[in-house]
C-alpha cells in the first residue's frame, strides 16, 4: 500500500515542473512541435514491442537538460493618465498628469513633453531633460498660438504610448470677471473706537490679476492716514490709530480689462460723548423737583442712547444716581427729604459709555417745610469724655518660629486715645517687623515670622487728655516640632 502513492506524489511534482518548462519557452514555440512529431515516428515500426521500446527512450528524455530561461525583456510603461491643463497665461501653459498604471520591472526614468502647433505634425520636445514630476510648465510661447500637447513616459524599454490632450490649447490668459467678496460683517456699518487699530481684509477674484483701487467718499485716500496693501487675491485696508476723521464710506474697485466690480463699506469711528449743553431746575414743589436739559453738542460721532441723572445733598456733598438710561430731555425727581437742599447733574451716554463730565445745575433746590413748625426739645448737654479703658485685655499666646501671630485688645475713651505698643517696656515704634492697626477701638499687633528673640512681655498703652490705661501679655516662641524630631 505505501509503495503505490509514492510514484503518484512524484508524478504530481513533475507535472507542474513540466508545465513551467512548457510555459517558459513560450517566446520560441517553433522547436516544440519537432520532438512531438518524432515520438510517433518511433512508435510506428514495432507495434508488438512498442511497450519496452518506449520505456527505454522515455527515461533519458525526462533527464535531458532544459535550455536556460532568458531574462524578461525590457518593456515600456503604459500610457500616462489624466492629462489636463492646470493653468495658462499669455506666454505659458501649465499641464498636469498622473503616473502610468503599469510601470514594469524597468521602472520609470521620466517624461517627455512634446508640443506641436495646431494644423501641423511638427512635434518637438518642450523639455531638454526628462521631467521627473507629473507637472510641467511650457514656457516662452507666443500669445494666440494653438498647441497640441502630449506626454510620453520613458524607461529602459523605450517610449510609452503618448497621452495627448483631446483639443489644441489656446495660449492666452483666461479672463475671469473680477468679483469683490465682501465679508458679511462688513456689509453693515463697521464701528470702532477712537485709537483702535483698523485692519480689514477684503478678498476678491479675477483673472488676470485685477487692478485694485480705493476711494473714500468718492475722493482719493489720504495715504498718510490709510494704508492699502493689495495681493493677488485680497486687499487690506489698514489704519494704525483710528480718528474720527477716518469715518466715511470706503469704496473698493477691482478691474480686469473692460470688466470691473465695486464694493463699499461704511467705517464709523466713535468716542465718548460730551456732557449736555445745559441743565436747569424748572420747578420745585412738595418733595419734587423738575429738571430740563439740552442734548450735548458732541455726540461722540454716534447716537445718544440716554442720560444718567444724579443728586447731591448740600450737607454731605455725596452724589447718588436717581435715573439711568433715561431717554427724555426732562425729568421729575421725587422722594426728596424735607429741609434738605439739593444740586443735580446729568451725564450723556452713547454706545461707548457715559460722558467724562456732567452738566451741573447752577441753582439749588430747597425742599421747604410746609405747614409744620418744628421745635426741638431742650436737652442738657452731657459730657461724654472719659479716660481710656480697655474693654478686652491681651491674652498670653504661644507661637512657633516662622509663623506670624497677632495680639488683640479693645479700648474706649473720648477723645480718641493714642495707642502705643511696647515690648519688654521698650516702644516698638515703626519697626517693619511689626504691623500695628487700630480701627474703631480694636487694636492689633501682628508679629511677622517671629524668631527666638521675639518672645517676651508685650504691652499696649492707651492715653488721652483724661488719663491712660495699660494692658500686657506674655508671648512664648517655640521651636518647630520637626526640628525636635531631627535632634532625636
Amino acid at each position: 500500500m505505501p509503495s503505490k502513492p509514492a510514484p503518484i506524489k512524484k508524478a504530481a511534482k513533475k507535472e507542474p515542473a513540466k508545465k513551467e518548462e512548457e510555459k517558459a519557452p513560450e517566446p520560441a514555440p517553433a522547436p516544440e512541435p519537432a520532438p512531438a512529431e518524432a515520438a510517433p515516428a518511433v512508435e510506428a515500426p514495432a507495434e508488438g514491442e512498442a511497450a519496452p521500446a518506449e520505456e527505454a527512450p522515455a527515461a533519458p528524455a525526462a533527464e535531458e537538460p532544459q535550455p536556460p530561461i532568458p531574462p524578461p525583456a525590457d518593456e515600456p510603461t503604459s500610457v500616462p493618465l489624466d492629462l489636463f491643463v492646470e493653468d495658462k497665461n499669455d506666454t505659458s501653459v501649465s499641464i498636469i498628469w498622473s503616473q502610468p498604471e503599469i510601470v514594469g520591472p524597468s521602472g520609470l526614468d521620466g517624461y517627455t513633453i512634446e508640443i506641436c502647433k495646431d494644423g501641423t505634425d511638427d512635434w518637438r520636445a518642450a523639455n531638454a531633460d526628462l521631467q521627473k514630476s507629473c507637472r510641467y510648465v511650457i514656457k516662452n510661447q507666443a500669445t494666440g498660438d494653438r498647441l497640441k500637447i502630449r506626454v510620453v513616459a520613458v524607461n529602459a524599454g523605450g517610449r510609452s504610448p503618448a497621452a495627448a490632450l483631446p483639443e489644441a490649447v489656446l495660449v492666452k490668459e483666461v479672463a475671469d470677471r473680477p468679483k469683490v467678496r465682501l465679508p458679511r460683517f462688513l456689509r453693515q456699518r463697521y464701528v470702532a473706537n477712537v485709537g483702535d487699530k483698523i485692519n480689514l481684509t477684503i478678498p476678491f477674484t479675477g483673472k488676470p490679476k485685477p487692478v485694485v483701487s480705493w476711494t473714500k467718499n468718492g475722493e482719493a485716500l489720504d495715504t498718510k492716514r490709510v494704508n492699502i496693501r493689495s495681493a493677488d487675491r485680497d486687499s487690506i485696508l489698514f489704519i494704525r490709530q483710528a480718528e474720527r476723521d477716518d469715518s466715511g464710506v470706503y469704496e473698493m474697485c477691482v478691474k480686469v480689462e473692460d470688466f470691473e466690480d465695486k464694493a463699499s463699506l461704511t467705517l464709523q469711528i466713535v468716542e465718548l460723548p460730551g456732557p449736555p449743553a445745559s441743565v436747569k431746575i424748572v420747578d420745585t414743589w412738595g418733595f419734587n423737583v423738575a429738571l430740563e436739559w439740552t442734548p450735548p453738542t458732541d455726540s461722540g460721532n454716534t447716537e445718544i442712547k440716554g442720560y444718567t441723572i444724579q443728586k447731591a445733598d448740600k450737607k454731605t456733598g455725596d452724589w447718588f444716581t436717581v435715573l439711568e438710561h433715561y431717554h427724555r430731555l426732562n425729568a421729575t425727581i421725587s422722594d426728596l427729604i424735607m429741609g434738605n437742599t439739593y444740586t443735580f447733574r446729568v451725564f450723556s451716554e452713547n454706545k461707548c459709555g457715559l460722558s467724562e463730565n456732567a452738566a451741573v445745575t447752577k441753582g439749588e433746590a430747597k425742599i421747604l417745610k410746609t405747614g409744620i413748625e418744628y421745635r426741638p426739645p431742650d436737652y442738657k448737654e452731657r459730657d461724654f469724655t472719659e479716660a481710656p479703658k480697655f474693654t478686652t485685655a491681651l491674652n498670653d499666646r504661644a507661637t512657633t518660629i516662622g509663623y506670624s501671630t497677632k495680639l488683640l485688645c479693645s479700648v474706649r475713651g473720648l477723645p480718641k486715645p493714642k495707642v502705643i505698643w511696647m515690648k519688654n517696656q521698650m516702644i516698638i515704634g515703626d519697626d517693619p517687623k511689626y504691623r500695628q492697626i487700630c480701627v474703631q477701638g480694636i487694636c492689633s499687633l501682628e508679629i511677622r515670622k517671629p524668631g527666638n528673640f521675639d518672645g517676651g512681655v508685650y504691652t499696649c498703652k492707651a492715653k488721652n487728655d483724661h488719663g491712660e490705661a495699660v494692658v500686657s501679655c506674655k508671648l512664648e516662641v517655640k521651636q518647630p516640632a520637626i526640628a525636635d524630631a531631627d535632634k532625636k
